[in-house]
C-alpha cells in the first residue's frame, strides 16, 4: 500500500470523500459540501483532514471546539472507506486531529458513539487509541441505544 498521506480537506476531496460516505454509510454525503463550507472558506475554528492513498480521498476526521469549553473539542466524524479499513488509516487521522490540537493548546478530545453492539468495534478502536470511556447515557440516541462519551487528555 502506498503510505496515507493526511492533509487538511480541501474543495477537490469532496467527490471522494461523498464515496466515503456512501460507502460507510456514516451520514448523507450530499451534506457534505455545506458542512466543510465554513472550514473550507476559513470561517470556522473546526478542522477537517483527508487521509489520501496516492490521489484517491479515502478517509477524513472532523474535529469542533466544544461550546463553552476551554481547550475541549469533540471528534463529530471518523470514517474510511471500507476497502481501506483494518489498515491503520483510522488511527492515523486520530492521530494528527490530536497532534493538530495539541499543537494548538488544546486539552481535550472527545467522541461521542453509540453503545449497541453494532458499535462495538467503534469502542474497542477508540479504547485501543488511548481513549477512556467517561460516561454513559442510557437511551440517548434510542430506546436501547445509549451515547458513550469517551475522553483522551492531549
Amino acid at each position: 500500500m502506498t503510505k496515507p498521506e493526511i492533509q487538511p480537506t480541501q474543495q477537490a476531496d469532496i467527490a471522494g470523500l461523498q464515496v466515503v460516505l456512501d460507502q460507510t454509510g456514516l451520514f448523507p454525503s450530499d451534506m457534505l459540501p455545506d458542512m466543510l463550507a465554513p472550514a473550507l472558506a476559513r470561517e470556522a475554528e473546526a478542522f477537517w483532514l483527508t487521509c489520501h492513498i496516492g490521489d484517491a480521498a479515502v478517509g477524513f476526521c472532523y474535529t469542533a471546539p466544544e461550546e463553552l469549553t476551554v481547550g475541549t473539542w469533540n471528534m463529530l466524524a471518523l470514517a474510511v472507506r471500507p476497502d481501506f479499513q483494518g489498515q491503520g488509516l483510522g488511527g492515523a487521522l486520530v492521530k494528527a486531529a490530536e497532534k493538530h490540537l495539541a499543537d494548538m493548546g488544546q486539552r481535550i478530545l472527545i467522541v461521542e458513539t453509540s453503545g449497541t453492539d453494532a458499535f462495538a468495534l467503534t469502542r474497542k478502536f477508540y479504547a485501543e487509541n488511548g481513549y477512556d470511556e467517561e460516561g454513559r447515557i442510557c437511551d440517548f440516541w434510542a430506546e436501547g441505544d445509549d451515547k458513550v462519551v469517551f475522553r483522551k487528555t492531549l
